[in-house]
């Protein structure tokens, strides 16, 4: 719990990672950083298609409506903390020369985006037949 706490200070103070280890190579900083990044396109991604569900699907039923775009929402709102985590622990890895960590997360939120995906299958058929 204490280095939860600890890293997630590190998201707002992000030049006290340079108290830990040695700068690396600088390369390997702003790949994490476009790392970074790509996870934060991903988290809008799935926000804007929440988004999309609760508007533009008016005829749809409000549960499903409803359950269809706060699952998107919910990975949204992960996928943009997970960014600035493992940025976070990344970094650190790399400045004290440790393997870079691993995490079950990108299983997650495969397994949340397909989850949707065929609900929306199911929505698009039902829609289809009337």
């Amino acid at each position: 719990m204490i280095e939860f706490v600890r890293s997630v200070r590190l998201w707002f103070a992000p030049e006290r990672v340079r108290d830990d280890g040695d700068t690396p190579d600088y390369r390997f900083s702003l790949a994490n950083e476009r790392t970074f990044l790509a996870w934060l396109r991903t988290a809008l991604a799935l926000i804007g298609g929440g988004f999309a569900v609760d508007q533009f699907l008016p005829d749809l039923r409000w549960a499903w409506r409803a359950g269809l775009a706060l699952a998107l929402l919910a990975a949204g709102a992960l996928c943009s903390l997970r960014a600035v985590s493992h940025w976070v622990r990344c970094e650190r890895a790399m400045r004290r020369g440790q393997d870079l960590p691993v995490s079950r997360f990108p299983a997650l939120l495969s397994v949340v985006v397909a989850l949707v995906a065929v609900a929306m299958v199911v929505v698009v058929l039902a829609g289809w037949a009337g």
